[in-house]
């Protein structure tokens, strides 16, 4: 009995020994409360935009604002990225930052470039978190970009070639009073003139408009509309102006192929001459690499029959002659005011075609597109050397009137540089040069597009 105790007192004695060599010891229940988790944002409250400051224009570097809202309680830290390439779609640098945005606040980040970037045009793609805040072209000083002429030798004798040829044309002009469009105070006509056959030789092509006559017996003011591309919904109604103002006298010429001159006698006012239709497919692909017989040798062409015209009106004063267009009538306006016998007083060319396609033909946009399928087997060099008798910053080197342009950053149809090069060419003074751009549009008109407010100043 005695040893059995002293065996069960000895195995208890062991035991606390081991558990201390063990490192094993009983642990007394902590007072403090166990620490809370930290608490994460909630990063779906974190709103981004780019808002448009300067118009998108500016000089040396880019000063991109990208605003950032934060929703959440807490601070929080935001990454940014920046990535740029040239409008030719050349990787120019990527900019990346991060910042604190303040609780339930918002700041505004302005990216900038390290060094001065080139006078041309760029792309932005803006991130925030991995997200796109924002994607926009922009300019950085684009007066300053230089693409100078590409006149080929023969530049001026193709050009007078195709003058003469005109003035050899008996216009014929033939003028059908339109009495629903008419008024005391100014009839409206369609006018029907020959212009160049579609080549050095052939038959003259007919081409026609609507002719706007003040009916007071004064002289007034000349205005030279030129239409865009006319895509070819022959059931769309070519618009017939109406009497109107009788202070200018005006003319709305559907070049040959165009508008009048392709639409069923239902979708124009009533002339009696039946329906009429367009021999000419896409206008910019006919005949392209012939410079001779090329579509837009024509068309130009037409312009300058459409101002001999209406110089031999009684009621036009030849001295105050303006011209307005989009697009292809922008380029239609640098046509006229280029190859025209009478020096035009201003221009209005809105986001006008056929610009700088040597440099644009890598930028894109319709002229670029279009020719690229029409290449065959000429070389960009032989491309380039075609359509230097077509390209608008070639004419613009033969006007010196006042010219208002304008430029859609965003517009894809005809970019930005295709618009702001014949601008540059020009030899108008700079005091008579205006220029608009729409940061955010496409191919449109830009806020305040005003043609006729322009020409008044002129008159």
């Amino acid at each position: 009995m005695k040893h059995t105790r002293f065996y069960i007192f000895a195995l208890a004695l062991a035991s606390i020994v081991l558990m201390g060599a063990c490192g094993c010891e009983r642990t007394t229940p902590s007072t403090e409360p166990d620490p809370t988790p930290q608490e994460k944002p909630d990063l779906s409250l974190i709103k981004q935009s780019v808002p448009v400051t300067n118009n998108w224009v500016w000089s040396g570097k880019p000063q991109i604002t990208i605003h950032i809202e934060n929703g959440n309680k807490m601070k929080v830290k935001v990454g940014t990225m920046v990535r740029i390439i040239t409008d030719k779609k050349a990787a120019v640098v990527t900019l990346t930052d991060s910042v604190d945005v303040p609780a339930n606040n918002s700041i505004d980040v302005i990216v900038t470039t390290p060094d001065n970037l080139e006078p041309g045009f760029y792309y932005a793609y803006c991130y925030v978190n991995g997200k796109t805040a924002k994607g926009f072209y922009f300019g950085i000083d684009p007066f300053d970009i230089v693409s100078g002429p590409t006149k080929q030798t023969d530049y001026d004798e193709f050009w007078q070639t195709a003058k003469n040829q005109l003035a050899d044309i008996d216009m014929n002009a033939h003028l059908i009073e339109l009495p629903n469009k008419s008024s005391a105070s100014r009839k409206v006509y369609l006018v029907e003139l020959n212009s160049v056959p579609d080549g050095l030789t052939g038959e003259p092509v007919v081409v026609r408009g609507y002719y706007c006559e003040p009916q007071d017996g004064q002289k007034h003011p000349v205005i030279m509309h030129f239409y865009g591309y006319d895509y070819q919904n022959v059931t769309t109604r070519v618009e017939c102006p109406s009497g109107g103002s009788s202070q200018y006298a005006e003319f709305y010429l559907s070049h040959r192929g165009q508008y009048i001159n392709n639409r069923p006698e239902s979708s124009r006012e009533p002339d009696g001459l039946g329906d009429l239709t367009n021999i000419y497919g896409d206008w910019f692909s006919y005949h392209f690499g012939d410079k001779d017989s090329y579509y837009y040798r024509g068309a130009f062409m037409d312009c300058v029959q459409a101002v001999r015209f209406m110089a031999t009106r009684s009621t036009s004063d030849m001295t105050k002659l303006f011209a307005e267009g989009s697009s292809q009538g922008g380029a239609l306006c640098y046509a006229a005011a280029g190859l025209s016998d009478y020096p035009f007083t201003a221009i209005a060319a809105n986001v006008a075609f056929l610009g700088d396609f040597d440099e644009g033909i890598d930028v894109g946009g319709l002229a670029a597109e279009t020719a690229k399928s029409c290449q065959g087997s000429m070389t960009k060099e032989e491309m380039v050397a075609f359509f230097s008798y077509f390209d608008t910053k070639n004419l613009a080197t033969r006007i010196s009137a006042a010219v208002m342009a304008s430029s859609g950053l965003q517009d894809r149809v005809c970019p930005p540089r295709t618009n702001v090069v014949p601008f540059n060419n020009l030899a108008t003074e700079e005091s008579k040069k205006q220029y608009i751009f729409g940061p955010e549009m496409g191919h449109d008109y830009p806020s305040g597009w005003s043609p006729l407010a322009f020409f008044r100043k002129f008159m």
